[in-house]
């Protein structure tokens, strides 16, 4: 999970205390039973921070004259429980604004003040924490957090979350590994994101048996999202079970979320693998459009019906495929489709220019290949002579098995 990522998950942050405060202090200057321990305001502070908690309300909120009607406060005469609410306020307004390092120090600033009961002192170390991520200010945030996990009789699972990822964007997975669990393993029905980065953890330490029930439970979370099930698939085949990787791509195809090039010809490779190169053949060929059209995405077309048996559906790729890498062994394979489907002079052309290309990695199987095209079409001179020049390859002994069955047909022997 990249810090951009991170951001969106934590510009997010409300600094609950600091909104629940808000309406607590308009009913303050109304309420005339109060607590003794949640403290007072009086009249003149209960006034402006009515008019600064409207304003703050407003739509859109005017954060830049509610500031102004706080700063107009003289915080030198303010109770430590006023201190403390005002400084929230501002923490509010900054932390709105995106300005996470003011909304930070206006906290710092409300525990200073000295208002705050146990719970809110709690509540805000916990907000304290969350602004050094949105800063990006990973190792005072791990910190931060750790001493709030201590102290705290019961931290929640999103306090976990959060140490994860602040270790996680140090580089270090290894302590980033076990809070990212806890987080997931306290939670009912965890964020996709929390499951997202404890997979990222498995992934990198190649846990890939660990990861596979997260990865499931993302696909129910999200099953529209086509990164779910590419990565389902991908946990599965590295696991090697290639049959639940195929069919988690299927699925993913079915349901139209595979478009992209990459995801087609991963899921033509699967069907390959698992022994169904016609489907892999046919998905190739319905999918043209989607696909380059390049020699790779040929060749792969070629394998496919090659595998299949289908010699006449391989011959239009396979040859497409030879021309555009230029490849010898590609027209080699060539011929040895035309020699399956009997095209002896179509063989013929794809082994001479197999030899032309000059980088066939077995010009003997190619010299062979020749040797019997020309045999059958009746011309044993001319098959002998290719079959005399796969002597000096690791073919000879095929080779002189021709050459004598040659000799003796046209009584040379």
């Amino acid at each position: 999970m990249g810090a951009s990522q991170l951001l969106r998950v934590l510009t997010g942050i409300t600094l609950a205390l600091c909104l629940a405060s808000a309406p607590a202090f308009a009913q303050a200057k109304k309420d005339d039973e109060k607590k003794e321990d949640a403290g007072t305001i009086d009249q003149q502070t209960g006034k402006k921070l009515g008019q600064a908690i409207e304003l703050l309300n407003a739509t859109p909120p005017n954060y830049a004259q509610a500031k102004s009607v706080l700063d107009s406060l003289n915080k030198a005469k303010l109770s430590p429980y006023e201190g403390s609410r005002i400084w929230q306020l501002y923490a509010s307004i900054y932390n709105s604004q995106e300005k996470y390092g003011d909304a930070r120090n206006a906290l710092q600033q409300a525990i200073t003040a000295g208002g705050l009961n146990e719970v809110e002192l709690d509540q805000v170390s916990f907000n304290i924490a969350q602004l050094y991520l949105a800063e990006e200010r990973w190792k005072e945030g791990a910190a931060a957090l750790e001493a709030w996990i201590a102290k705290t009789p019961k931290p929640n699972s999103n306090a976990f979350y959060l140490l994860a990822v602040a270790y996680y964007q140090q580089g270090d997975e290894r302590r980033a590994l076990a809070p990212a669990e806890k987080a997931v393993a306290m939670s009912e029905k965890p964020q996709p994101s929390w499951l997202q980065l404890l997979l990222a953890l498995y992934l990198k330490n190649e846990q890939y048996a660990k990861a596979e029930p997260f990865v499931r439970k993302l696909v129910a979370a999200q099953p529209n999202n086509k990164a779910n099930w590419v990565q389902l698939s991908a946990v599965l085949g590295a696991q090697e079970k290639y049959d639940d990787a195929l069919v988690a791509l299927q699925l993913a195809y079915h349901m139209g979320l595979l478009t992209d090039q990459s995801d087609l010809t991963r899921l033509a490779d699967l069907m390959a693998y698992n022994s169904i190169p016609y489907r892999c053949g046919t998905l190739l060929s319905k999918e043209a459009k989607r696909l380059d059209g390049s020699g790779a995405v040929q060749e792969k077309l070629s394998n496919c019906w090659v595998a299949a048996r289908e010699w006449d559906k391989a011959v239009g790729p396979l040859r497409q495929a030879a021309q555009a890498k230029r490849s010898g062994d590609l027209y080699v394979r060539l011929g040895e489709v035309h020699v399956q489907r009997e095209d002896w002079k179509g063989a013929i052309d794809a082994l001479r220019k197999a030899l032309d290309a000059g980088n066939a990695k077995d010009p003997g199987n190619a010299q062979i290949l020749l040797g019997m095209s020309y045999y059958n079409l009746k011309q044993p001179q001319e098959a002998r002579q290719w079959f005399q020049r796969a002597m000096a390859t690791r073919h000879k002994k095929q080779a002189e098995g021709w050459i004598r069955a040659i000799d003796v047909e046209t009584g040379k022997s």
